[in-house]
């Protein structure tokens, strides 16, 4: 089918609150580990309003509605999505739209991944997407967008600008998203953090956008553009040769990858030019990833951490692992439960679980309730039944309302090699601190029964995988309680790569590692300062901490 007209780079969409009393569409999203807003599905977002009316602080449920999310539930008064079975904690938000956009429309947009599924763009890249469509432009390049992708409406594909390689997309009709009238409370409006109201602060998660300028004011001055050819030529090397003043606007390497398109940098130059404004092209600063070179006499022991490998073999779920068993391990029986509700069904613990009818076990009847040992919160008996038998039955309980852990927590990462050693070089903000290097190495496999597809093959993509710890009293603590996680099988798991959208491949489990050895320009490396306490929350939130392993 033609589509006639000229192809466009669309700006970003505003996403700033409209004014009061208007009509606006609802779009609940949560936040991912690369630090984008994932929308709910339309159907999903109704429930959750739904849900807000009745009770602007209670809890949503979203098994209810989605049989996928079963395990998850979101906290409207912390504004977080809790995932029951492996107690991970997601930024929830509530965004607004225009009611003529895409979500209004219930139009969605969406990319098949490499294992022939079908994934959702963005909120606002499906909005920009369904624009373009709509004005009938026969391409649109989301390089304004940060993604180096150019989509073709004619050929329905999206082509990566750097490798060529196309996806197929496609537009489909679904439930158009809710619509609210009425001032917006703030504390709806965005995740309630711990002290500045911003999602998670550790630096592995504010990623650097691959493909957009950074601000800043331009200082007036001598074009550098307009100047002859040798001079014009110094405008294009290094950064330590940009006169005081002038703002550098980074270009992509010929060889790799940078902040700005040659393009769009190009036309940015030439409009400040036509201001009388200076500009310097620059190239863009490539990460240190790896150490220099170091000879095997130079590799040394960790102090105080014993050996220099540990390898994990594939174990089988244990079938003694009976779901009432372990509940009833970890709880006491409540005679006279309190009219209050159960957080898991969202009943009244007065009555009857919310899983009566749907899950039958014998000898629980479903007006049980009990008490967790330790934290003192109350559920039915066959609402955490159900819980457990939905997670990774280990033998472990994890308490949905404060996230203690009964037992000892383990994971489904596939066996392989964990190594670690000292190397004479520092990190960035640890110059007097020799280097610890982790090596991870995970082969590819056959899927075991704990895993998402059992008996189907997984690949593993990027290893050997190498990491960095300061050789300080901290890291070598952090790296102790790493290779407790690695024997428990936590660092890793199988799953969807959000990253390539490739599905039954070895991820990492919400375990933040430093990757990037002598800079942080992905947000992966030093300085940090904030993450080694990071790393020691997110090992405690697995139940993998000192205290945990001397009880």
């Amino acid at each position: 089918m033609s589509r006639p007209g000229q192809g466009v780079m669309m700006p970003v969409n505003g996403l700033g609150f409209p004014p009061q009393n208007v009509a606006r569409v609802v779009v609940w999203e949560w936040l991912n580990e690369h630090s984008r807003w994932r929308p709910y599905t339309a159907t999903v977002c109704h429930h959750i309003e739904n849900v807000l009316k009745e009770d602007a602080r209670g809890s949503v449920v979203l098994g209810q509605v989605d049989a996928q999310l079963v395990p998850y539930v979101i906290d409207l008064q912390s504004m977080h999505q809790f995932r029951q079975d492996t107690g991970t904690m997601r930024p929830v938000r509530r965004n607004f739209y225009d009611p003529s956009s895409a979500p209004g429309k219930g139009i969605v947009w969406e990319w098949e991944n490499d294992g022939g599924a079908w994934t959702a763009y963005d909120m606002d890249v499906c909005i920009t997407i369904q624009n373009a469509y709509e004005k009938q432009h026969p391409w649109l390049d989301l390089s304004s967008l940060g993604f180096c992708y150019l989509i073709c409406f004619n050929s329905m594909s999206q082509m990566n600008r750097q490798t060529r390689r196309r996806r197929r997309l496609r537009r489909r009709l679904d439930l158009a998203y809710p619509l609210t009238v009425g001032s917006i409370p703030k504390s709806q409006s965005w995740p309630v953090g711990a002290s500045s109201g911003q999602p998670c602060s550790c630096q592995q998660c504010l990623l650097v956008n691959s493909t957009r300028a950074p601000g800043g004011a331009p200082t007036p001055g001598q074009n550098n553009l307009n100047r002859p050819g040798p001079q014009r030529a110094t405008s294009v090397s290094a950064r330590a040769s940009i006169p005081p003043g002038v703002p550098a606007l980074p270009v992509k390497n010929l060889n790799g990858t940078g902040p700005v398109h040659p393009a769009l940098a190009g036309m940015t130059g030439i409009l400040l030019c036509a201001a009388g404004l200076p500009v310097c092209l620059t190239r863009a600063p490539k990460p240190i990833l790896h150490p220099p070179p170091v000879s095997k006499s130079d590799v040394k022991p960790v102090p105080g951490v014993p050996g220099v490998c540990r390898k994990t073999k594939k174990k089988h779920l244990k079938k003694s692992k009976n779901p009432e068993n372990v509940v009833r391990r970890y709880m006491q029986k409540v005679k006279n439960p309190p009219d209050e509700d159960c957080t898991i069904c969202m009943e009244r613990l007065v009555t009857a679980s919310g899983y009566e009818g749907v899950l039958r076990h014998k000898g629980v009847r479903p007006e049980l309730v009990g008490r967790l040992g330790r934290c003192g919160h109350m559920y039915h008996l066959l609402c955490l039944v159900a819980m457990y038998s939905n997670g990774n039955k280990d033998g472990s309980l994890q308490c949905p309302t404060c996230k203690a852990i009964y037992g000892e927590k383990t994971g489904t990462q596939p066996p392989g090699k964990m190594e670690f050693h000292l190397i004479p070089h520092s990190l960035p903000g640890f110059a007097d601190t020799q280097t610890i290097r982790i090596v991870y190495d995970i082969p590819t496999g056959i899927q075991g029964p704990e895993h998402p597809n059992p008996g189907k093959k997984f690949t593993a993509r990027g290893f050997p995988r190498h990491c960095y710890l300061p050789n300080n009293e901290k890291g070598r603590k952090v790296l102790r309680l790493l290779i407790t996680a690695w024997e428990r099988r936590l660092i890793f798991t199988i799953g969807t790569s959000n990253t390539t959208g490739e599905s039954d491949t070895v991820v990492w489990n919400e375990i933040h590692h430093k990757t990037e050895f002598g800079s942080n320009l992905t947000g992966h490396g030093y300085p940090d300062a904030s993450y080694l306490d990071n790393v020691l929350a997110e090992l405690t939130a697995q139940g993998v901490s000192e205290a945990a392993a001397k009880a």
